[in-house]
Order: structure tokens, then sequence, then C-alpha cells
């Protein structure tokens, strides 16, 4: 169990001020220096066939990790290219099916790599998340479902699936890939914004109830990267628009002659970028990973919302004999 007590709460709003800033530079500082050995560890990933998915299977394999690397609709060319590296490259690297939007393939596929591994897995990287851009109003219950389903729901399935085992085993490892769209909103981009705001409220709230069992949640917050994202999101808006009722579609018509339409090819941020963040995160020591890990090719106009929530929570909840232990650990790390 860790140790909860190791700083005590500091009284003024001043203070905590600094504490946030000051935790925030030391953090980064922490996640740069770190090396990134994965030896002995077993990740699972979702949504592993392409984008952040695709390349964090192969990197933490890379770095000597046990990947379990799970998709939907197998079989699939992305999971015979991966198995073919695996076997060229000798990496301890299994492609499962798994479709988030399924109690069954969920539970089926978390069994399988527990059944592969020996044991419970250390670490759950919940990455699988789709967008279906637009006005909220005409975000029709299909599209409003789905996005919920996949990035809400879909995570919280998993990290149900595997947190009986990490309890058991003593300690373990979740990532909520969220966005900057999880604490900043641009219009028009449908239900997005919304389920990353569920998503980095549930990876927060789990933060705080896993303390006493040695789990910890990082959240990561990734910028504009160019993954393939951007075609799938055309695919499901295009469907989405030629769905949209008249009466909804009058209100906005620059936009929705525009949705299904996104280019991102003109990013040139490395997304590599999260892969190496979150290896670079899971090296770290216990008790000093950061709840929320931004990462961007550009700004980050995330931070200031991040450093006063925390100092919000610790104000509010810090100095609470029940609640309070667990709130420091999680943020005066």
């Amino acid at each position: 169990m860790p140790d909860l007590t190791r700083r005590s709460l500091l009284a003024g709003a001043a203070a905590t001020t600094v504490l946030a800033a000051t935790a925030s530079r030391a953090q980064s500082d922490m996640i740069a220096a770190a090396a990134p050995d994965l030896a002995g560890k077993a990740i699972l990933i979702t949504g592993t066939s392409s984008g952040f998915g695709r390349l964090g299977a192969e990197h933490y394999a890379r770095a000597g990790a046990r990947v379990f690397a799970t998709m939907r609709n197998i079989p699939r060319g992305e999971a015979e290219d991966l198995r073919r590296l695996a076997a060229s490259d000798d990496l301890d690297l299994h492609v499962i099916e798994i479709d988030v939007l399924s109690d069954e393939q969920v539970e089926r596929g978390v069994a399988e790599a527990m059944r592969i591994n020996g044991g419970p897995i250390d670490v759950l990287i919940n990455n699988a998340g789709i967008g279906i851009s637009g006005p909220v109003e005409v975000q029709d219950m299909e599209a409003t479902k789905l996005a919920f389903d996949t990035n809400v729901f879909g995570a919280h399935r998993m990290a149900r699936a595997v947190l009986p085992g990490m309890r058991a085993k003593g300690g373990g490892q979740i990532f909520q890939i969220s966005s900057q769209l999880g604490r900043v909103i641009v219009p028009y981009g449908g239900h997005y914004s919304a389920t990353k705001f569920a998503l980095e409220a549930m990876g927060e709230q789990l933060a705080y109830e896993l303390v006493p069992h040695n789990i910890e949640v990082t959240i990561i917050e990734p910028g504009g990267y160019p993954t393939e994202v951007w075609v799938n999101r055309n695919i499901y808006t295009g469907a989405l628009k030629e769905r949209i009722a008249p009466e909804h579609a009058q209100g906005y018509p620059e936009v929705v002659a525009r949705m299904g339409t996104e280019d991102g090819s003109g990013r040139s941020a490395d997304p590599m970028d999260v892969p190496r963040a979150i290896a670079r995160t899971i090296a770290l020591p216990q008790g000093t990973r950061p709840l929320r890990v931004p990462v961007s090719g550009g700004a980050i106009p995330q931070t200031a919302i991040n450093e006063v929530t925390a100092r919000t929570q610790l104000e509010w909840l810090g100095r609470s004999p029940q609640l309070g232990p667990v709130m420091r650990a999680v943020h005066e790390r």
C-alpha cells in the first residue's frame, strides 16, 4: 500500500497554485528522463489496427513488453501484418479480437490475454475511440450512442474486465487515451468532447478509488496528429450526413456541407510522441506517475485547466479524513 501521507495538504490557494505548477514541471521532467525499459510488463491495448494503438503495440514490444494488441473484425489485414511482424522480429506480441462494444468479446479477449500471460495483465491502454463531427443538434441517436459506447462505455468495459486480476496481483496501470478536447471544446465537433470529458472524469475517479490497490491511472491528452483518425471520422461523419433530417440541417448549412471532408494530412507532428510518452510513464517508479500527461506537437491549451482542477479537488476534499488521503496520493506526486 502506498504512503498516503507523504505530503501535507498546502493550505492557501496561492500555495496550491505553486504546487500544481511545480508538480506539472516535475512530472514532465521525469517523463522526459525515464528510460522505456518495459521488460516483464504485460500490456493490453485496444484499437491497434492503426494510429497510436498500432504504433504503440510495436513500440512496447520492442521495449521488451509482452503485448496483447486487440482490434475488432478479425480476420483483417492489419491483424495479419502484426502477426507477421511479431514472427519475423521475434516480438512477444499477440493479436486478439476485441470489439469494445461487445461485453462478450471484452470478457473473452481479456481472459485469453490472461491465459497466454499466465496471470493478470500489468497495463491496460484504453486507446479505441472514434469521432463523428458536426453540430450537436444534427447528431442523431445512432451517432450519439455509437460515440459514447465506443469512447466511454468501451473503456469502462475494459477496466471492469482487467481490474479483478490487477487487484488480486496487487497492482497495475490503466491509461485512458483522451484528447486536448477532453478539457477544451471546439464548436461543431459532435459529441467528441462530451465523450472525452466523460473519459477524463472516469479516469480521475478510478485513480482515486484504486489508490488502496496500488493501481495507477494516467490520462493521456494528445493534440492533433496525422493518424487515420481523420479517415475514420470522415466515414462515420459522412454516414451521419446522409441521415440528417432537414429540420436539423437547415440551422447550419455551411457546417453541414463540410461534414465528412476533414483533412488531417497537413499535420506534421510525430504520432510516435504518444507511444513514447506512455512507455516512459510506465517505466516511472510507482507513486510518481502523473494523473495527466499532455502530448502535443504544438499548443497545449489544457495545462491551466488541469492545474486548477487539481487544486480545486485538493482544496475541496483534500482535508477530508476519508477522501483526503487518496486525493493527495494522486495529486501530490
